[in-house]
């Protein structure tokens, strides 16, 4: 189990380039499954959630060759559906939430795909009801074994476009069931779907490879099946939540910051919900500049005088990947503030972690924190802790940065599961950070 070794209380500066976007790269690389041509990705993060999955496609058969840093070729024209149906895939599906993804490609161009029950953060329940619904409207059968906690849906006589209304507006479960559907015959339609730039993203994709695909960029996606795909090449977007968390850290440290290249058009309300905790933001160019906040931050309050509630909503709602990062940076903040995590019930568990630094938050449900702020009067103190998700591990590592004296933060592998090579970037601007095997 990794370690790191922080020495807080030191501010930071310098220009820092946010990582492609982690949840893109998982919808897109399952994409390249859908074509027998080549597929060049640009832009792929470093990270092992990623390289698991890349990892997983080759063993599946994909020929994947690295042209430069963050950029390669899949060539899928010779899978290896055996492989499917071993105890190595059991295993390594398994461990890897983002698998769960190629059954929809799997599905439309070999009429079956199978998955073990995917792992990932220990978040609360997150349920794939939608995906397997979603399927099954496009005319599969669904099988489940319980001793092998193994999935499976079959269509050996092709899909047929449907209409499907999804329960909730899953973004893995959107783009998992777009890409079976785009081999349907016929037209499918999808309300309540996902949003999020990533799965607009997917969905350009996947009509410059032929796919037919209208409504992006909103709730009601129409689809009309084509029966054959073509290659292309795709550049990954800057990881949102990767940005969100070095605004996070540069107010927390009072640390003078340029984000450098961030998409700023997909963005959404991140920018303006960090500003509602007082943090200035300016837009220089595609960059974002922090500046330095010597004076602090202060909590706004609603125009009727009641404390700011914070939560998160499918897009274009605030993501409820950033919540986290919220919360540790509202316990330096002047004043209070509501957070309401109302997606995963077990996400602000980790801020018994940050109470025992010294913040003064109150968990009021396993969804809602209120968080009272210190206004930098009190500052947090150095302890040792354990990462339990890749998200909850970043906040734990911004408030250690702004804690005074050392820190340890244990099971860094999950950190590491969401964040490329975050030690050697953090130092580069000034970050006292060790890694210790």
């Amino acid at each position: 189990m990794g370690t790191f070794q922080i020495e807080g209380g030191h501010p930071l500066s310098g220009s820092i380039q946010p990582q492609g976007a982690k949840n893109e790269a998982l919808q897109i690389l399952c994409a390249v499954l859908l074509t027998p041509e080549k597929v060049i990705i640009n832009n792929i993060p470093d990270i092992v959630d990623v390289n698991k999955l890349i990892s997983l496609l080759q063993n599946l058969g994909v020929k994947i060759e690295k042209l430069k840093k963050g950029s390669y070729s899949f060539e899928s024209d010779n899978i290896d559906l055996k492989y499917l149906e071993s105890e190595a895939f059991k295993t390594e599906g398994s461990g890897l939430r983002g698998s769960i993804m190629i059954v929809g490609p799997l599905l439309g161009r070999f009429g079956k795909g199978y998955i073990p029950r995917p792992g990932g953060d220990k978040i609360g329940r997150r349920r794939l009801d939608t995906h397997f619904d979603g399927f099954v409207k496009l005319g599969a059968k669904f099988r489940y074994n319980k001793e092998e906690r193994f999935y499976g849906v079959e269509a050996p006589n092709g899909l047929t476009g449907n209409y499907m209304l999804l329960e909730e507006a899953s973004v893995t479960g959107t783009a998992n069931i777009v890409m079976a559907a785009v081999w349907a015959k016929g037209k499918t339609t999808i309300y309540n779907a996902a949003c999020e730039p990533y799965l607009q993203q997917l969905c350009k994709m996947l009509n410059s490879m032929g796919a037919k695909i209208e409504g992006i960029g909103s709730n009601l996606l129409t689809i009309e099946g084509v029966e054959s795909f073509t290659g292309c090449e795709h550049t990954i977007l800057p990881d949102m939540i990767e940005i969100g968390s070095w605004i996070g850290l540069a107010a927390m440290t009072k640390s003078e910051i340029t984000i450098k290249n961030v998409s700023w058009e997909n963005l959404g309300i991140i920018p303006n919900t960090f500003g509602k905790l007082g943090i200035k933001i300016e837009k220089r160019g595609d960059d974002i500049f922090i500046p330095a906040h010597t004076e602090g931050y202060e909590v706004q309050s609603f125009i009727d005088g009641s404390i700011m509630n914070i939560s998160d909503a499918p897009w274009p709602g605030f993501t409820p990947d950033l919540l986290s990062i919220l919360l540790v940076v509202a316990t330096q903040a002047r004043g209070s503030v509501l957070i309401h995590q109302k997606m995963f019930e077990s996400r602000l568990f980790f801020v018994d972690k940050l109470i025992d630094m010294g913040a003064k938050i109150i968990l009021c449900d396993p969804h809602r924190a209120t968080v009272i702020g210190h206004d930098f009067k009190s500052h947090l103190r150095s302890t040792t802790m354990t990462s339990p998700d890749i998200r909850a591990g970043v906040s734990l590592l911004i408030a250690a940065m702004s804690a005074k004296g050392t820190s340890t933060i244990h099971n860094i592998e999950q950190i590491d599961r969401g964040y490329e090579n975050i030690d050697e970037r953090l130092r580069a601007i000034g970050a006292k950070i060790k890694r210790i095997a």
